[in-house]
């Protein structure tokens, strides 16, 4: 179920990114203006990586989830197996 949430957040992102980016590359390519294009494809590039990257507060007890059953689930992998 996350990852249908994460996905519908990043497509929510890049409705937001992709302008900015279309707009950056025609003030960079066509009009000449690098320092305006250059902006706004950082900003665009920023979007998504903060949205990849920011923990929001309703996000903390998933992850809270997630430490606790990888701590609780004992390794898989036995030590013969390993060893092959």
């Amino acid at each position: 179920m996350a990852g249908i949430l994460d996905t519908i957040k990043l497509a929510g992102v890049l409705v937001l990114a992709i302008p900015a980016a279309l707009a950056g590359l025609e003030f960079l390519l066509v009009r000449g203006e690098t320092v305006t294009g250059s902006v706004l494809i950082g900003l665009a590039v920023a979007l998504v990586l903060v949205q990849r990257r920011l923990t929001m507060p309703t996000d903390v007890p998933g992850l809270i989830a997630k430490r606790i059953g990888s701590a609780a689930t004992p390794d898989t992998k036995s030590e013969s197996d390993e060893n092959e």
